[in-house]
């Protein structure tokens, strides 16, 4: 299972990288992680005409996009298709951050997931 990552490094930029879960777990037919800190759920719905210029995420969070889909532009350039059932990893909490565009005019919903 892959993690869509997007992080700042010293220089303020962001960049996107893969992180792949660990299984520590196998029970009843399925593969488990470690329990993963959390410090709260927030649904969010987001209209289809949603294009948000630079910004750097509020905190650091995992986002669980549940339909629709959004494309998230790293400040190196890199574009990723980010769509249903995928999550996300952001810690560009500082620096340029990142471009939001929904895919297709679609309305989106998703769970913001904060870890600190």
């Amino acid at each position: 299972m892959r993690i869509h990552n997007i992080y700042v490094d010293d220089a303020g930029e962001t960049h996107w990288r893969d992180v792949e879960v660990k299984w520590v777990e196998e029970r009843n037919g399925s593969k488990l992680s470690a329990r993963l800190p959390a410090t709260g759920i927030i649904f969010r719905e987001t209209g289809g005409d949603y294009d948000l210029s630079w910004h750097p995420a509020p905190r650091r969070q995992y986002i669980i996009n549940l339909d629709g889909g959004v494309t998230i532009t790293a400040s190196d350039g890199e574009a990723r298709d980010i769509g249903a059932g995928e999550v996300i990893l952001v810690e560009d909490v500082r620096g340029k951050g990142h471009l939001s565009k929904s895919i297709g005019g679609k309305m989106r919903h998703s769970i913001f997931v904060p870890i600190e």
